[in-house]
Order: structure tokens, then C-alpha cells, then sequence
């Protein structure tokens, strides 16, 4: 049997090699780039909210494997979510990257538990939540830049 960390590893690199959402959206109305100076990964995501709900979220760019994963899960866990949602599951993701998140609350983020190792790389938590960032900021300040540092 597959170790649970060997199954984590095989999902990012699925993710990385054929990303969910992997495209521009030419209606987005809501548009970021994410850029990681130390890594080097850069991405734009987009979004259409209407109504004060995400109804599609997609990515273009490139970086480590991590990131590209990271905001291939990402875009598809947020469609459907009010931005209350959608800024409730960032904090979530964010807590279980920095290891501060209990095992039981980690299991209830079905797929981006994968992440949940990163804590013990510090380094690697910005590859992971450059797309995370992107995404608060897509909601609160369209068009603009955000930087992991």
C-alpha cells in the first residue's frame, strides 16, 4: 500500500503536469498577478464573481510544482463560494501551511490537505500561498500586483 505521503506527492505532481483552470478567462471581471521573487513562480488568476459569488476561477503562469498544484486546487475549491467563503477558506489554507491547523479541521479541506506537510518547509509555504494571496487580493483590490515578500 502507498504511503498517505507518497499519495500527497503524486496529487501535486498531477496538478502540476495538468492544472484544473489552467487558462485566461476573457470575461473575468476580476484579474491579479502573484509573483514570488524566490522561487521565481509567477501567476495571473482570474475571476468572474456575480451576485458576490465566485462563478469561475482560473490560472496561467509558471513556477515550482507546488504553486502550480496549489492554484490548480485552489480555483476549483472556490467556485461556488460567496467571497466570505472564499476569504474563510484562504485563512483555513493558510493556517495549514504554517502548521497551525489540528488534524481533524485539515481533514475537512478534502484535496488541500496535500499541503499540510509544508509547515516543516517554510520556504515552500509562499509557493503555496502565492495563489491564495492572488486570490484575496482579486477580491478586495482588483488589478493590481501582489508579492510573497
Amino acid at each position: 500500500m502507498a504511503s498517505l505521503s507518497g499519495l500527497y506527492q503524486d496529487l501535486i505532481l498531477d496538478h502540476n503536469r495538468a492544472p484544473q483552470n489552467f487558462r485566461p478567462m476573457e470575461d473575468a471581471n476580476r484579474r491579479v498577478e502573484g509573483v514570488n521573487p524566490l522561487c521565481g513562480d509567477r501567476l495571473t488568476i482570474w475571476l468572474k464573481v456575480e451576485g458576490g459569488v465566485i462563478k469561475d476561477a482560473t490560472f496561467q503562469g509558471s513556477g515550482c510544482a507546488i504553486s502550480k498544484a496549489s492554484a490548480s486546487l485552489m480555483t476549483s475549491a472556490v467556485k461556488g463560494k460567496t467571497r466570505e467563503e472564499a476569504e474563510a477558506l484562504f485563512e483555513r489554507f493558510r493556517r495549514l501551511v504554517t502548521g497551525s491547523m489540528e488534524t481533524a479541521e485539515a481533514e475537512s479541506l478534502g484535496k488541500l490537505v496535500v499541503f499540510s506537510g509544508l509547515s516543516e518547509f517554510p520556504i515552500r509555504v509562499k509557493c503555496a500561498s502565492l495563489s491564495w494571496h492572488a486570490l484575496k487580493a482579486a477580491l478586495n483590490e482588483p488589478d493590481t500586483v501582489v508579492s510573497t515578500e
